[in-house]
Formats: C-alpha cells, sequence, structure tokens
C-alpha cells in the first residue's frame, strides 16, 4: 500500500501569497529580527514595524495590520494596548503576547478573557510560528468575510440595478415556482393581483417554445452558472402582452438564498425612467439595506424603531442654509451616539434604527431604555443650541422585508405603536417619589427671594422636575481589571433658556434644600428603574449616582429610602448602588457626614466622593470617612498630560491608597492621549468621551 501524506491546511502556501503585516511592539531589536527571520525563512513576504512608545502605537493603529505582537515597551502596557485596539478601526485585531517572565500556565485564561489572542514563547521556535499561523489565519479570515460582504453588497446592488433598470418586469423563483412578482411582470401576462401568482410554476407561465432548452438551461442556472442567465425565449402564452422573443435574465435573489430572480425587458421605459432606476439601483432602498444587514449580522429577535420629529423649531427654517442642513444631519449623528445600531434614512428628520438581541426580553429591555430621548433634546449647531423633539415607535421584524410596500407597512407599525415601558413593581410606587411624607428637614434654610435670577432658575427646576424632564446621563467606566464591565456613573441636568444645566453642584439648589433633596430621590428612583431594566441585559450592572448635600444632611428617613430602592431593583449584586457626594460639600460638614454615610453603609449603600484630591484638606477627609471609592477632580486628570506630572499623580494616588484603600476613578479622559495614559498609574476605572459619551439611557459599548 502506498503511504498518504497528512498536510496541515494551516501548511499550506495560501498565506504566503499576499503580505504579512505585523506591528511589534518591543524594546529588543533582536526579537524584532527572530520573529521577521522566522517568517521570511518560511518564505513568507514580510512587512513589520517595530515600537516601544505609546505616541507611535497611536499612530500605527490608522493603518491595516495582520496582526500585533506585544513584547515589553517602557510606557506601553499590554491591557493598554488591548483597549485603544478595541476603540480602532480594526477591534477584532488580533494581538499575541510574548511569553511574559512571570508567565505562569494558570494565568492563560484570564489572558484570554481580557482580549490577548495567545501566549507564544519564542525561546520554542516551531511551536511559535505555528501560533503565528493560527493568528494569521484568523484574521486573514476576518479581513476575507469583511470583502466578501462588500463584494456581495455590490453584486447585489448590481442585481437591483439590472432589475430596475427600464422598469423590467421581475419575479422570485423558489424551486421553479413563483413567490412574488412585481405590477409589471404581472401586467405582461394578464394578471391583476400578486396572490394569482404565488404558487403558480414558471414553465405554465413562460410556455417556452423549446422546451428542452429551457429546462436543460434552468437546471444549471438553478446550479450556481449565472452566466447562462442571460438569453431569450419565445412564449406560446397568448396573455404576454408583448411581441416574441422574451429578452429573459436569471440572477441570484436578494431576498431567499436558494432562490433565483428572473427579470423580463418589457421595453417600454422611458429615458427618464431609466435614468432615475438606474439612480435608485446605485442608492439601495433602505429595506434592503436592512435586510442586507440582518445578513451579515443575523438574529432570531429584531425589531426597527422609528424616530420621527414631533416638531421643528422655526428658527431652523428662518435660519441659513448651512443651519437647516446642519440641524437635520446632526439629528443622524445624535441617534447613532445615543443607539449605537444601525441606522438608515428615510427622509429629512425620519431614521429607522435596527434592534437586535438574543431574546424577546433582552430586546424589550432595550427599547424600554429609549423611552428616556422622548424627553426634550438639545442638538449644538455652529455653538448655538436648537431643540429636538422626537417621536419614537417600534415593530418586530418577524420576516423578511419582500419589497418596498411590505416596508411601508412595517414602518406603519412602528409609527403607531409606542416603545413598551417598565412594568410597576408593587413594593413601591416608582411613579410618585414625590408624594413620600418623609422629607423632614433638620436646619430649614431661608429661600431665595421670588423675584431674584436664582428663584426664575429654581422655579424652572421645579415645573421640569413636575413634567419628569430632568435628563439622567450614564456614562460608562472602563475596568482595567475587566471584572466589572457595567458600572455607570449617572449625572442629571435640565434644559433652561435653551442651554444645559448640570445639576450637580448647582449653586443655586443650596438656597431650596427641600427641593434639592426631591430632586435627588427623583433622580434615585429614575435611575434605579434604568438599572432594574438594564439587568435584564446585563446582571452584573451597577450606578454611580451624583446627588447634593442635602438629601445627606437633612432628609432623615434617606438611609430607609435606599434600603427600599436596592431592594426593589432585585439585583444579584449585593451593592448595586454608590452615592457619590462632592468632597466640597461633604468638607463643609464633616462631623454630620460622618454619622449619616455610617448609616447609609448600614443599609446597603456603598459611598463614593467626587472632585477628590485637590485640595490640602483631601487627606484629611479620606481618614475621617468610611467611603468605599473616590472620583478624582479635574485638575489631576490634567495632569496625565505630561510624563512628569503623571508621575507626581501616581504618588498622590499611592498616598490615598495608604491611607485608606478603595476604588478610584479618572474621568473625563476625552482623547486617546489621556485615556492610553491613564493606564500608568493606579486609577482602576477609567471613564471619559473617548470610550463612551454621557448617553440618555444604558448600553454596553462594549458589545456594539
Amino acid at each position: 500500500m502506498g503511504s498518504i501524506e497528512v498536510r496541515n491546511p494551516l501548511l499550506s502556501k495560501k498565506l504566503k501569497r499576499t503580505e504579512t503585516r505585523l506591528l511589534i511592539i518591543d524594546d529588543n531589536q533582536i526579537r524584532f529580527n527572530q520573529i521577521r527571520d522566522l517568517l521570511t525563512s518560511s518564505e513568507h513576504v514580510v512587512h513589520a514595524t517595530l515600537l516601544d512608545d505609546l505616541q507611535n502605537f497611536e499612530k500605527q493603529l490608522h493603518h491595516t495590520w495582520d496582526l500585533v505582537i506585544f513584547g515589553r515597551a517602557y510606557d506601553l502596557k499590554y491591557e493598554q494596548a488591548l483597549s485603544l485596539i478595541r476603540l480602532s478601526n480594526q477591534p477584532n485585531l488580533p494581538m499575541i503576547l510574548l511569553k511574559p517572565e512571570d508567565y505562569q500556565a494558570d494565568q492563560y485564561a484570564a489572558y484570554v478573557r481580557k482580549g490577548i489572542y495567545d501566549i507564544l514563547n519564542l525561546e520554542y521556535p516551531d511551536r511559535f510560528y505555528l501560533g503565528l499561523l493560527r493568528a494569521l489565519s484568523l484574521s486573514r479570515l476576518v479581513l476575507t468575510q469583511q470583502h466578501l460582504m462588500e463584494e456581495l453588497e455590490t453584486a447585489q446592488t448590481h442585481a437591483q440595478s439590472l432589475v430596475q433598470e427600464s422598469n423590467k418586469a421581475f419575479a422570485v423563483i423558489q424551486e421553479g415556482i413563483h413567490v412574488q412578482a412585481n405590477p409589471e411582470y404581472l401586467a405582461l401576462f394578464g394578471l391583476k393581483d400578486e396572490d394569482e401568482i404565488v404558487g403558480l410554476p414558471l414553465l405554465d407561465l413562460l410556455q417556452p417554445k423549446d422546451l428542452n432548452d429551457f429546462k436543460l438551461r434552468f437546471k444549471k442556472i438553478s446550479q450556481g452558472q449565472f452566466d447562462l442567465g442571460r438569453f431569450e425565449i419565445n412564449s406560446l402564452n397568448n396573455q404576454v402582452s408583448i411581441p416574441n422573443p422574451l429578452k429573459i435574465e436569471f440572477l441570484p435573489s436578494t431576498d431567499e438564498e436558494d432562490a433565483l430572480q428572473i427579470t423580463i425587458d418589457t421595453e417600454t421605459s422611458t429615458s427618464a425612467q431609466t435614468t432615475s432606476a438606474t439612480a435608485d439601483a446605485q442608492n439601495p432602498n433602505s429595506y434592503q439595506l436592512i435586510n442586507r444587514t440582518i445578513t451579515q449580522q443575523p438574529s432570531d429577535i429584531n425589531a426597527l424603531v422609528l424616530f420621527s420629529l414631533t416638531s421643528c423649531p422655526d428658527s431652523i427654517f428662518e435660519g441659513d442654509w448651512d443651519t437647516f442642513k446642519n440641524y437635520f444631519g446632526t439629528i443622524k449623528e445624535f441617534l447613532k451616539e445615543q443607539t449605537h445600531v444601525p441606522l438608515f434614512k428615510m427622509s429629512s428628520g425620519i431614521y429607522v434604527g435596527l434592534f437586535q438581541a438574543e431574546s424577546k426580553a433582552k430586546l424589550e429591555s432595550k427599547l424600554i431604555g429609549l423611552s428616556s430621548l422622548k424627553k426634550p433634546q438639545l442638538l449644538s449647531i455652529n455653538q448655538t443650541s436648537y431643540p429636538l423633539n422626537l417621536r419614537i415607535g417600534y415593530t418586530l421584524l418577524d420576516s423578511e422585508i419582500r419589497d418596498e410596500k411590505h416596508f411601508e407597512q412595517f414602518i406603519a407599525s412602528a409609527y403607531k405603536t409606542a416603545l413598551p415601558e417598565n412594568q410597576p413593581t408593587p413594593s413601591l410606587v416608582l411613579d410618585a417619589p414625590l408624594d413620600i411624607p418623609s422629607i423632614e428637614l433638620q436646619h430649614p434654610e431661608v429661600k431665595a427671594a421670588a423675584s431674584s435670577p436664582e428663584a426664575t432658575l429654581l422655579r424652572a427646576l421645579q415645573q421640569s422636575l413636575d413634567r419628569g424632564e430632568i435628563h439622567l446621563k450614564y456614562q460608562q467606566l472602563y475596568d482595567k481589571q475587566d471584572t466589572n464591565l457595567y458600572t455607570y456613573e449617572v449625572t442629571s441636568g435640565f434644559i433652561y433658556e435653551n442651554a444645559w444645566k448640570d445639576l450637580a453642584g448647582l449653586r443655586e439648589l443650596a438656597e431650596d434644600p427641600e427641593l434639592s433633596i426631591k430632586l435627588d430621590r427623583w433622580i434615585l428612583v429614575e435611575s434605579c428603574k434604568q438599572l432594574h431594566n438594564f439587568i435584564t441585559q446585563y446582571p452584573e450592572a451597577k450606578l454611580i449616582v451624583n446627588l447634593n448635600k442635602a438629601v445627606l444632611l437633612h432628609d432623615r428617613t434617606f438611609p430607609e429610602f435606599i434600603s427600599k430602592l436596592i431592594t426593589i431593583v432585585r439585583s444579584k449584586l449585593k451593592h448595586p448602588l454608590i452615592l457619590q457626594f462632592s468632597e466640597e460639600d461633604i468638607s463643609q460638614n464633616i462631623s454630620d457626614a460622618q454619622k449619616h454615610i455610617a448609616q447609609l453603609r448600614q443599609f446597603g449603600a456603598e459611598v463614593s466622593l467626587r472632585d477628590f484630591g485637590n485640595t490640602i484638606y483631601s487627606e484629611s477627609m479620606l481618614r475621617q470617612l468610611d467611603v468605599n471609592c473616590l472620583t478624582l477632580h479635574q485638575n489631576l486628570t490634567k495632569m496625565l498630560q505630561a510624563e512628569k506630572t503623571t508621575q507626581e499623580l501616581q504618588e498622590k494616588l499611592s498616598s490615598f491608597q495608604e491611607i485608606k484603600p478603595g476604588e478610584i476613578m479618572l474621568r473625563d479622559l476625552n482623547d486617546m492621549t489621556l485615556f492610553a495614559n491613564a493606564w500608568n498609574v493606579d486609577a482602576r476605572f477609567i471613564q471619559g468621551d473617548y470610550f463612551q459619551k454621557k448617553l440618555d439611557h444604558l448600553i454596553d459599548v462594549q458589545d456594539q
């Protein structure tokens, strides 16, 4: 018997036919040479770049790479590199870690969970080479899939162009049977309604004169030989409304994988119709784009959400063209930022979003969260604010969208169907938190004079609260340890005189502690509603809620209120709520704050200080207060802009941790440099616009 050589396909020459692009992070030129030589000696064409600093890494991420290999770098950690890759244009780019000196085998799973593709040891060249090939193979598959989807979209656009061009009659055929037809196709064969043709065999309608030739050709076309798809037939059907021969073309269906699309040139279109159809084909209809998106991102549970304007400010129509144009363009940017889902333009100011989930419960949770976007919003255009008022509805997408008419039915359903709402919780009347008669002031303060600007602002705030138009903003934290992925900070504000007013530390609230307490209770209840809904998707979610001092110092029943809130959230976490107060507010009332914070801890809440660390009293306060977390002052964040001050910041953080170990958060990391440099100090949580902006509802930016 002859021998059969079993060869791993991974070792074929396919990966060698294209240049391998490697981005290698290391401070050792020798290791770089080893990796490059290992590949070139196996006949790979290699383009490799070596760097060991953050700045060059940021620049190189703008280019396309096959693999990133991380060895050792002066100011760049592998976790830091992973986070920057995830936020780049190649979020799925595999990164290989060269075996660290202190690596233990039982750490492998932890490295992989953090995002490392594999850990390889250069001391074993053969194993290293095979591991590199596996990673390279995955990278190429991802890039190939991306290119194929782009080509498929181009082919489908071309197919649609052929269909629409000259008003051709077309129908969809499945296993030789009609399943769909357009009006031109029906008219061509003397039919009035699509119901007359669905289920009718193609041969019964076409009645080709040369039956055997047609059957042979149709069989080959059904097997994928579309180069035979364009031909002419003479039909014996006397109902056909145009002279023989019929010019026929078969194409793959854009709707069903095992279906065919037949087009017949009716030769009745005008040049204007042809031009219009061709333009439409170059810009596929929204429903076609939605179908293609679902093909690329399959899901059993899909919904279309319709975003439309309830009103438009007169100033938009009275202003210049740029303002008008930018207003409607900014709407899409706002929706894209708030939803992180594919959006499809219907017309000016009207968009459809595709929402997908693993279950109906999770989809409903996503839809409930969108309700906050129905509050009055602001759009900023050329440093001027304009109001935005949205109407939002949805419909479940329970089948593929067949055509424009079918799509219109879905849109009509979405327009009249309101978003689902949170189910009422029996253990607490969440919809009326302001009626609880337990707000007792220990030290009532004199309110502002009725005619003062402060009083005017407070009246507007009270009215906004009464209407439920206070905005809650949620911003996700990045956990360097990759364990608490779903922690969100809650801030609040309202729209006053067409401008945004942040409520945390609003000076005027000190004039009305009762309003301040009512406001903070409302914020807590509404944010806990969001959390209760969100844990359907992410059971480990928790909130850091920013509050003012009055609710801590003057509300006698606040601890019991917090205990009840924690109960009704129904989180599996022991501490789903962290209450965050200003360092300045607490420092002015240190003895009272000590007592009240201790009570809150007893009733199940954790406590944090915000804007911390920027005064000479910070360390003294930390010694006196039983707090779990610290959110650093913005001035400390700015220290990350330079290497020297970054080191000074680290020294500050070390002194805080020596006084009282706890979790530290750096906020306002709004560009890549600040975000990346935050990895060089011992702050576990980092947050800012570079990772996720402040949004009106809870979503996980890492899952989009």
